[in-house]
């Protein structure tokens, strides 16, 4: 299974961006594949921008994506790597991060427990705090 970022339906949504043609093709080769899906914090992500946000799920499915929900075994390993990016942050830059831990990180620990590969063009973040992570990058 692949696990898209919110940033691959972005892309794949803009014919303007320059990781259109890559999240496409990202999603293609998900489908006819191992699978392709997004979590419910993508969905959340999508909705926020969107006109339509009741249509949001029924759109990426309609691309053939699955929608799912983020397993609570998440939790704990979304917790530890925000936590240890909180400390660096605060260490390195002298500057706090929000409490609550970033989407992002939902999104990295559900790859991480399930052992699927993540699509993303944000590497920085989940490279550092999801390492045992396979990304696939543009």
């Amino acid at each position: 299974m692949i696990l898209l970022d919110t940033n691959v339906l972005i892309y794949a949504s803009d014919t303007r961006s320059e990781y259109c043609r890559w999240a496409r093709q990202t999603i293609a080769e998900g489908g006819t594949g191992e699978g392709v899906a997004v979590n419910a914090v993508s969905v959340a992500e999508l909705c926020m921008g969107d006109a339509e946000p009741l249509a949001v799920a029924d759109r990426i499915r309609a691309w053939g994506v699955a929608v799912l929900d983020v397993p609570a075994a998440a939790s704990e390993v979304c917790a530890r790597a925000y936590r240890n990016y909180r400390t660096r942050r605060k260490s390195e830059f002298g500057k706090e991060a929000p409490a609550i831990p970033l989407p992002d990180f939902f999104i990295g620990a559900h790859a991480q427990i399930m052992g699927w590969t993540l699509a993303t063009a944000d590497v920085g973040r989940f490279k550092t705090h999801f390492p045992s992570v396979a990304l696939k990058t543009p």
